[in-house]
């Protein structure tokens, strides 16, 4: 089983956390989106995953390779590489990964985090899409369905058709299919949805070819791709998960309103935490308040008052009270210009 998973995008949209670390690669509750990815399809599918495959910027350093491929070797699987040098699309995406495209696998976009129920049935079909009930789906691929079998794909339908999102994760009996799909495309020069070669068009075309498609839903679909939804979605990550902080890395009194995760390293001194707070790996809070917020590996916070926040890794925070979305190794204080 292979596991491909585009993720050239640069993820403007969580700038300045995403400038030097890619988007997927930043940590939710100590484990980064790619391993949460990893993680919940190694713990629900039938069969192990045995490769998995990335799709990069032509930016993207060998520091990021060899952090997937650490992810990988955690979960028994071989870790690839490939490069999208410039982005066209979904489809175009996916078939930059064209020399593993063959076997079973998923394509799964690396944009959400997601809940699904183990013991999947990928039997009897082609191609299995996963959806979501949405009530505005013209913002999203959809899914038009008779009975249990796909009959129509959608991208960003003008008119209410379904109101099942395809949130980005699909089953492939045999990617050598999809990947002469994605072909056609390519040779007909067949774009949609912003004059790009979408995949939900790819799938279309198998659909046309009588491939049988069926579809799975997820108990949870959490958005990430955002300031305002990463914060949300560790929310939901903080309340599924239970953590409690170890108290070796809690001192001076400090008192914890949980959830709180605290990170391997990371500390907590004197002051108020919590509600929701993640405070990754080797962070400092120290005689602060702090609810609602992300505060990355390294940084530390001091004498503050902080909520609905994102401190950046290796970044210091110093007498400040109000909400903050500050990068990596910045500085703000009190009485600075």
């Amino acid at each position: 089983m292979k596991l491909i998973i585009p993720m050239a995008g640069r993820g403007t949209r969580v700038r300045p956390h995403s400038h030097v670390t890619p988007k997927p690669l930043l940590p939710v509750c100590g484990k980064s989106m790619v391993e949460r990815i990893v993680s919940t399809f190694s713990a629900v599918l039938p069969r192990p995953i045995t490769e998995g495959v990335f799709v990069l910027g032509p930016d993207f350093g060998q520091d990021v390779r060899d952090e997937l491929s650490d992810v990988c070797r955690r979960h028994g699987a071989e870790a690839h590489f490939a490069v999208q040098d410039v982005a066209r699309g979904t489809a175009h995406a996916v078939a930059c990964a064209r020399d593993h495209m063959d076997g079973e696998g998923i394509v799964v976009f690396a944009d959400t985090l997601f809940f699904m129920e183990p013991d999947l049935d990928l039997e009897d079909a082609d191609v299995v899409a996963w959806v979501k009930h949405v009530d505005d789906p013209s913002r999203f691929g959809v899914a038009v369905r008779e009975g249990d079998r796909i009959v129509e794909l959608v991208e960003k339908p003008a008119e209410l058709i379904s109101t099942e999102a395809l949130i980005g994760i699909y089953w492939c009996r045999d990617l050598a299919l999809l990947q002469d799909a994605i072909q056609y495309l390519f040779d007909e020069n067949l774009t949609g949805h912003g004059n790009e070669y979408q995949l939900t068009d790819a799938f279309d075309r198998m659909l046309k070819d009588d491939r049988v498609f069926k579809t799975a839903t997820v108990t949870e679909w959490l958005d990430c791709g955002t300031i305002p939804a990463l914060l949300d979605t560790t929310k939901v990550i903080l309340r599924h998960e239970r953590h409690a902080p170890d108290a070796a890395g809690v001192s001076g009194n400090a008192i914890i309103h949980e959830p709180v995760f605290l990170g391997e390293g990371a500390t907590i001194s004197g002051g108020e935490v919590g509600p929701y707070v993640s405070v990754e790996a080797g962070a400092q809070i120290v005689n602060s308040h702090v609810s609602d917020s992300i505060v990355f590996a390294d940084a530390r916070v001091t004498k503050s008052r902080l909520q609905a926040s994102l401190v950046g890794r290796s970044a210091e925070v110093t007498d400040f009270d109000g909400a903050l979305n500050i990068g990596d190794h910045s500085t703000v204080a009190s009485g600075m210009p």
